[in-house]
């Protein structure tokens, strides 16, 4: 085997002989200390360091580190390691879903889909990152308003990747003995890393914020320096990300530490049509006929209120065993939505035979006579002789 990794020819330069040295006793050292994150970590480094002199050698470690530990079942490799527990409470400190689940598929803007995309295949394909001295992103920052998606991509990418989730759950890790949130923290991060998973903390405005900020004591900017130092020191063979629903509250060093910034914006009316779409289809073979108004009703809102309010709709429908879909045209009554919109959806449904005009007056709020007159007025025709027929 060891013929098969070094080559004669190639190990001529005394410089490289004593770097493969210098990093095998580190190596040893290391692992003898039982510290697996970082025995990665040095390997990795190697790989990139040695490809151009040693390249047998390179290939070789690239491919242990992707073989080891087995993404089908990381967990269940650690089992005998406890999940962190805050000592006060007793409560766990990470939610835990071993194989996530999304109920339908998230709908992402291009440039999102796009960011979320390349992470995936830098995971998959670490190899091509390597033999270009380059290491996969290791810390990505979802920045966007409650309720986007910033959840829901993480579940994604632990899909895709086939790792578990691990969710950072702030209301525990925050200790009643705030000298110990810390030491929370650092359990946490100590655990993930030795784990092949995807770990969010979510709402990281809440233990990031800006260091420079009066209203806050001590011991909560002490913890803003320790998870600086948890994040340089995350291996690059993990995925970590954050989430922020307010990023100007965020220490600005802890933004240097994120390799990758993904914006969520709320959905434009094209995504929020896909969304409901998504959704509804199981139950409403109608909904394509729907979507589009629906869109125009749900303009400026998040998927989550969106989700919310087909929610309702959906439980008001049977519980009075009547169609679905006059409540989506209650949808449309509320007043957030601009009166000519209102209107415009209120004239569409009739024209398109969804509803009798009565009804759709009644489930809009628009006034009959006032759907009456945004009928399209019929063109006249003219003779050949220049008079127009009534």
């Amino acid at each position: 085997m060891a013929g098969a990794l070094f080559d004669e020819s190639d190990m001529t330069d005394t410089t490289t002989k004593t770097e493969i040295a210098t990093d095998f006793l580190q190596l040893a050292r290391i692992a003898l200390s039982g510290r697996i994150q970082d025995v990665q970590v040095i390997l990795r480094r190697a790989a990139k360091r040695y490809h151009a002199a040693v390249p047998n050698l390179a290939d070789a470690l690239t491919k242990l580190l992707q073989e080891a530990p087995s993404p089908a079942s990381p967990l269940r490799r650690h089992a005998d390691i406890p999940v962190p527990v805050d000592l006060d409470s007793r409560l766990h400190l990470l939610r835990v879903e071993s194989q996530p689940i999304l109920d339908h598929e998230p709908v992402f803007a291009a440039a999102l889909a796009r960011s979320l995309e390349q992470m995936v295949a830098e995971r998959r394909h670490p190899h091509k990152l390597t033999r270009a001295g380059l290491d996969p992103m290791r810390a990505a920052l979802f920045v966007g308003p409650p309720g986007v998606g910033k959840t829901m991509a993480a579940r994604w990418l632990a899909r895709e990747l086939e790792r578990p989730l691990l969710i950072l759950d702030l209301a525990a890790v925050m200790s009643s003995l705030l000298g110990r949130t810390g030491t929370n923290l650092r359990h946490v991060l100590d655990y993930a890393k030795g784990i092949d998973c995807v770990l969010l903390l979510d709402e990281l405005d809440a233990i990031a914020k800006r260091r420079d900020d009066r209203g806050e004591i001590g011991e909560l900017k002490r913890l803003v320096t320790v998870l600086i130092q948890q994040i340089d020191d995350w291996p690059p063979s993990q995925v970590l990300l954050a989430a922020t629903n307010h990023p100007d509250l965020l220490d600005p060093a802890i933004w240097r530490r994120f390799d990758l910034h993904v914006d969520f914006p709320l959905p434009d009316e094209a995504a929020i049509r896909r969304f409901i779409e998504g959704i509804l289809k199981p139950y409403s073979p109608a909904v394509t006929k729907w979507s589009s108004l629906l869109a125009v009703a749900f303009a400026g809102r998040s998927f989550s209120d969106i989700e919310r309010d087909l929610a309702a709709a959906r439980r008001s429908a049977a519980l009075g065993d009547t169609p679905l879909e006059e409540h989506f045209a209650g949808l449309l009554k509320s007043k957030s939505i601009a009166k000519a919109k209102r209107i415009h959806a209120a004239r569409t449904m009739v024209d398109q035979g969804m509803l009798s005009q009565r009804k759709v007056g009644a489930l809009t709020g628009v006034a009959r006579d006032t759907i009456r007159r945004a009928a399209p007025k019929k063109k006249r025709q003219t003779r050949s002789n220049g008079r127009e027929t009534p």
